[in-house]
C-alpha cells in the first residue's frame, strides 16, 4: 500500500510539472498523410510543398518565439494552409460526391479542455477560425451545415461562394475517385512559452464522400486532442478507423495511466493498434516539455516541426 501510494504521488508531481512555463517552446505541423511517393512527385510541386510548410511553420514559430499563445500559432498557422490549393482544407479541399466542397474543423485548448469543431460548411473561408470562434464566444462545441454559416456570419468572417473552393486538379480527383477514395487534412499543434498546449486540425474530409460524412478531425479525441498535463494531437488519415480507435485521446491515456512517452505512445497506436486494424494514417504531436513526435503507415505525410532549442525541419515521404 505505501508503495503503490508513493507511486501515484510521484505521477501527479511529473504531470504537475508541465503546467510550469519554463520558455520551452514548439510547434508542428501536417499537410495530410496518404500514398505520396517520390516517384509520383514532380520537382515543381515537391518544391511547392516544401516552400507552404516552410512558411506555416515560420509563421507559428514566429508567435511562439515572440511569446504569443499557442491559440494564435495554431489558428494562424493552420489559415496559411487553409489558403493554399496544395492542401485537402480550405481553399485546396476535395469535393464530394455531389460535387460539392465540404468542410470540418476543430481546435482544443490543452489548459482549459475547451474546444470548438464545425463540420460540413460550404462557404466559410477558414473553418479553423470558426471552430476557434465556437470555442470561445458560444455555449457549444460543435456547430454544423447552415446553423455554423449562420454562426460564423454572426462572428464576422469570411463568407466565399462555393466558386472559390473549385480547383482543377481537385475536381479531376473526384472523377477518378468514383472508383478510388482519397484523404487529407491539415494540422498543427503548439506548446508555448506558458506551457499552453494547443492542437488545431483543418480538413475537406473524402474524396467523393456521400450522406454528409463527418470524418474524425472535428471529432474532440479521434483527430484532434490537447491536455497540459500530457500532449496536443492532430491526426490525418481514413477518420473512420481514428473515430473508432479515439487514436488522440488514446495517446493522451496511455501516457497520462501508463506513463509511456509520447513518442512510444504514438507509434503503437499508429504502427500497432490502427495498422492492425486496417487503418491507414498519421499523426502529429508535442508533449508539456516540448518534446515531438510524426509516426505515420503510409507512404507518406507532409509534416514539418521546429522547436526553441532551434532544431527544425520539413519532410515528404519515409526516411
Amino acid at each position: 500500500m505505501i508503495k503503490n501510494s508513493i507511486l501515484v504521488f510521484i505521477l501527479i508531481i511529473s504531470f504537475t510539472a508541465c503546467n510550469e512555463p519554463d520558455e520551452n517552446f514548439g510547434l508542428v505541423i501536417h499537410g495530410g498523410a496518404g500514398l505520396i511517393k517520390k516517384e509520383n512527385m514532380t520537382p515543381e510541386l515537391e518544391k511547392q510543398y516544401e516552400t507552404k510548410l516552410t512558411e506555416a511553420l515560420a509563421k507559428g514559430y514566429s508567435i511562439l518565439k515572440s511569446g504569443g499563445s499557442s491559440r494564435d500559432a495554431v489558428e494562424q498557422t493552420i489559415q496559411i494552409m487553409e489558403n493554399s490549393p496544395l492542401f485537402n482544407a480550405g481553399k485546396g479541399a476535395v469535393f464530394t460526391h455531389d460535387g460539392y466542397n465540404e468542410l470540418d474543423a476543430a481546435v482544443m485548448d490543452g489548459k482549459t479542455l475547451e474546444a470548438g469543431a464545425v463540420a460540413g460548411v460550404r462557404n466559410v473561408k477558414n473553418p479553423i477560425t470558426l471552430a476557434r470562434k465556437i470555442m470561445e464566444n458560444s455555449a457549444h462545441v460543435m456547430l454544423s451545415g447552415n446553423g455554423a454559416l449562420e454562426f460564423a456570419r454572426e462572428q464576422g468572417l469570411e463568407i466565399v461562394d462555393s466558386s472559390y473552393f473549385f480547383t482543377e486538379r481537385r475536381w479531376k480527383s473526384l472523377q477518378k475517385a468514383l472508383k478510388d477514395k482519397k484523404f487529407g487534412t491539415v494540422g498543427c499543434v503548439a506548446l508555448d512559452k506558458e506551457g499552453n498546449l494547443f492542437a488545431g486540425t483543418s480538413t475537406g474530409g473524402m474524396t467523393n464522400k456521400q450522406y454528409g460524412r463527418i470524418g474524425d478531425s472535428p471529432i474532440i479525441g479521434a483527430g484532434t486532442y490537447a491536455n497540459n498535463n500530457t500532449c496536443a494531437i492532430s491526426a490525418t488519415g481514413h477518420g473512420e478507423f481514428f473515430i473508432r480507435y479515439t487514436v488522440a485521446h488514446e495517446i493522451s491515456a496511455l501516457m497520462k495511466f501508463k506513463n509511456y512517452s509520447l513518442d512510444d505512445a504514438a507509434k503503437l497506436v499508429i504502427n500497432g493498434t490502427l495498422k492492425k486494424a486496417g487503418g491507414e494514417g498519421g499523426l502529429i504531436g508535442i508533449d508539456c516539455k516540448g518534446k515531438i513526435t510524426m509516426p505515420f503507415n503510409t507512404p507518406g505525410m507532409f509534416r514539418g516541426f521546429a522547436t526553441s532549442d532551434g532544431e527544425r525541419g520539413i519532410f515528404i515521404y519515409k526516411e
